[in-house]
């Protein structure tokens, strides 16, 4: 009864910002606020509430939320603008979301805010140190298989999917009619952009409903010596289709002890804002597969920098950036394993993270719902936080000795058929990585500079002290006064 609710609100909302829509339609930044005055009078009563006013905020005091906002509203097509209010806020959120919540009661099990999956193994690229090619060239999940995986993880409030791979885009055709058949979902792809071309943006224009996080390494000599010669041309051909096209897109780096400079540096992000990003999803390198290199992995010096380097670019630059390591803190840690996301490989194994290959449950042979119970996932959620220290969140990165426990007690079994890596010789190779971190790691968490301390208090189940006072200088964290004013594009009114 409550999800048959939650479905009648949510569809109510769909007409009533239909209407509402039409005000960014004719002027979106001028009327912008007359939209947040709807967002403020349908969130009522809400956890979304809170957000729509923080909006309003940023817009009216032109922060680099407000600026990143404008950048938004004047930057996307007004389909794409509103297939993203429609499908991400409203049906992944205000509708989906309480789905999830009944549901997870309901069933027993955790079900997670997105889910994320290999379309296939095949790749135009061989890039130094990609997990992916661990799998091989010759999987692929069938079309058929793919929309079953959305259909059922709609009927459990989840609509919100991307895409990895291998490449996803070798799969383009049986993307889009995915994105066509279920335009009530918003999609995205971790892509290469190097089969980014003119129709499949007239594709794009014509659903509305999928963006890309574009792999971008930094220059054009760190970008080709990783990914090959010539791929950085290509993905500047890429971005430059979107960008003309109007349709929204962020870069994804992976930033190593060779890069973290470049893709740190004020030059670098300002080059991704020129070419049209909005967001930026920043990774680490992690030594996955006989083949890794672990000197590229950063030392704990460079993954400190990179933390201050985040917070501080976050002060002015208008551009959303995400550390998925370094950012344990604002989600209360690992979010994987189901419990807000986890990934399917392109054979079907059901994983918890896209870094971690070991499984129990394959989605050829299971549903979503069993996929979710899994004893591998039912171990993860129990280890969760794997450090009262947000600031190590992974358990192979900062807690090896976690994933060992996780992959024995519940029986789950290596996923990479070209290198069926054992998890003892995996972890072997963090081991040292994490007694290093640590106690940098600890150091920085001990200033007491939390961005949400409901979250932290949330996941660590205890009260967390601000030992420095609440001061806003503190050189430890990174979050020291930054004097700069918001970096605002010449294009932006």
């Amino acid at each position: 009864m409550a999800s048959l609710g939650n479905t009648i609100k949510a569809t109510g909302a769909n007409v009533a910002f239909s209407a509402a829509f039409k005000y960014l339609e004719k002027d979106p930044v001028k009327n912008f606020p007359k939209l947040m005055k709807w967002a403020d009078t349908f969130t009522k009563g809400n956890s979304w509430n809170k957000a729509v006013g923080r909006f309003q905020n940023w817009f009216d005091e032109e922060t680099w939320q407000g600026v990143l906002i404008k950048r938004v509203l004047q930057d996307c097509n007004t389909t794409y603008l509103k297939k993203f209010i429609l499908n991400f806020f409203l049906n992944s959120g205000v509708k989906g979301m309480p789905i999830a919540r009944a549901k997870s009661e309901e069933l027993g099990v955790n079900v997670p805010w997105a889910i994320l999956m290999d379309p296939t193994s095949a790749c135009n690229l061989k890039c130094v140190g990609c997990w992916a090619a661990e799998y091989g060239k010759h999987y692929n999940l069938s079309y058929e298989k793919m929309d079953e995986i959305i259909t059922q993880g709609k009927e459990l409030g989840v609509y919100f999917y991307i895409y990895s791979g291998g490449e996803p885009l070798v799969r383009k055709k049986d993307l889009i009619r995915l994105a066509e058949k279920h335009n009530d979902c918003a999609f995205g792809a971790f892509t290469n952009a190097t089969l980014i071309d003119e129709d499949f943006v007239e594709d794009l224009l014509r659903v509305g409903n999928f963006t890309f996080m574009i792999s971008a390494e930094g220059n054009k000599e760190e970008t080709d010596s990783r990914r090959g010669e010539g791929t950085y041309d290509a993905v500047k051909r890429g971005m430059k289709l979107l960008k003309d096209a109007r349709i929204p897109f962020g870069f994804s780096g992976t930033y190593t002890s060779k890069n973290y400079q470049t893709i740190s540096s004020d030059e670098w992000i300002n080059e991704m804002i020129d070419d049209g990003c909005l967001f930026g999803w920043l990774f680490t390198y992690m030594p996955i597969g006989s083949g890794a290199d672990v000197s590229l992995c950063v030392t704990p010096e460079q993954r400190a920098h990179m933390y201050k380097r985040v917070r501080e670019m976050r002060e002015y630059k208008p551009i959303f950036l995400l550390d998925f390591w370094n950012d344990g803190e604002y989600v209360g840690g690992c979010i994987a394993g189901g419990r807000r996301y986890f990934h399917i490989n392109s054979n079907g194994d059901c994983e918890p993270c896209a870094f971690i290959h070991y499984a129990t449950h394959n989605i050829n042979e299971c549903t979503l719902e069993e996929a979710l119970g899994s004893p591998l996932f039912k171990k993860y959620q129990e280890g969760q936080p794997f450090s009262d220290n947000l600031l190590q969140p992974c358990p192979l990165l900062d807690n090896p000795e976690k994933l060992r426990q996780i992959v024995s007690e519940s029986g789950a079994k290596p996923t990479q058929d070209l290198d069926l890596e054992g998890v003892d010789v995996l972890t072997a190779k963090t081991d040292p990585i994490a007694a290093a971190w640590k106690p940098v790691a600890d150091q920085i968490w001990s200033c007491g500079h939390y961005p949400h301390n409901a979250i932290i208090n949330h996941a660590l189940q205890k009260r967390v002290d601000l030992t420095c006072g609440g001061t806003a200088d503190c050189g430890n964290c990174g979050r020291i006064k930054v004097d700069r004013p918001t970096e605002k594009p010449a294009h932006i009114v």
